[in-house]
């Protein structure tokens, strides 16, 4: 039996309240280790319950050019795959609650090489992990080692994954699934709420796992369009941007930045829970 992790925990709460949870991307080290750092630690204060951390990598290819270009700051700011573990741990120092997932590539991992990583992951704090590029052809490779070690390999399932794939994409997917609203790159487009209430349910027939949706999610009114079918609703491009708009000329943090971030995480927060107290 698989031990109760800070996923399911804060899932399991968030069924009792009646609501979704509202999970927000950002990337590590974006645009500078410390406003990062701040960001990071005032997102749960500001209405996020889960946070998705992206690893910083130069060739993000499911990724939009709002987040490939998050990503490239944070590199050019001297972010690695070690001070993004140990952003982790400085979270955990103030925050032992909320979930955290590490989201990005195979490669980064793969160079660590995977056990270091895996062994770095578990100790800093780090709940799970959605890798984009890791099929479950391959799950011997990062996945199942990654269960051994407690951490949740979160899958993403597509609007192309059909009924023949959708058993082998839930085989070994542990903490949530992931439901890519959208065919194409992050926040290239707005989803279209039918299809996915169709696709949700579709999942959930296979899997009593939370399906959480995300992509193309950018506005408080398409997050509470999607309250009532999905168990979560995940924001990255329109954080990353909000980051990008408040940089000064030089490109480094502005006087707003970090404020920013956490006021649009308010309002999307806001507008998840008015959704479901309607329902």
């Amino acid at each position: 039996m698989r031990p109760e992790t800070r996923i399911d925990r804060c899932f399991a709460a968030l069924k009792r309240e009646g609501r979704p949870a509202f999970v927000t991307f950002v990337t590590a080290g974006d645009p500078d280790y410390e406003t990062s750092k701040a960001i990071l630690l005032g997102l749960p204060e500001a209405g996020a319950d889960v946070i998705e951390i992206g690893m910083p990598f130069s060739d993000p290819m499911a990724d939009g050019p709002a987040v490939q270009a998050s990503s490239l700051r944070a590199l050019k700011a001297g972010q690695t795959m070690k001070r993004t573990l140990q952003l982790v741990r400085e979270f955990r120092e103030k925050d032992n609650l909320t979930p955290i997932i590490l989201m990005g590539y195979y490669n980064p991992i793969y160079v660590y090489p995977n056990d270091a990583f895996l062994d770095e992951a578990r100790d800093s704090g780090v709940d799970g992990m959605i890798v984009v590029d890791v099929p479950p052809e391959a799950d011997e490779e990062l996945c199942l080692p990654a269960i051994e070690r407690g951490l949740s390999f979160i899958r993403l399932a597509t609007p192309t994954t059909d009924d023949a794939r959708l058993p082998a994409v839930l085989a070994n997917t542990s903490g949530f699934v992931y439901y890519v609203s959208i065919t194409g790159i992050t926040g290239a487009a707005a989803p279209v709420v039918s299809d996915v209430r169709a696709q949700v349910a579709r999942i959930k027939r296979s899997t009593p796992l939370p399906v959480v949706v995300g992509f193309g999610v950018r506005t408080p009114e398409q997050a509470r369009t999607l309250a009532d079918c999905a168990d979560g609703v995940v924001v990255g491009s329109a954080l990353v941007e909000t980051i990008r708009t408040t940089l000064g000329p030089d490109g480094r943090a502005g006087p707003d930045t970090i404020s920013a971030v956490h006021r649009i995480v308010q309002n999307l927060a806001a507008g998840l829970r008015s959704a479901t107290a309607r329902v």
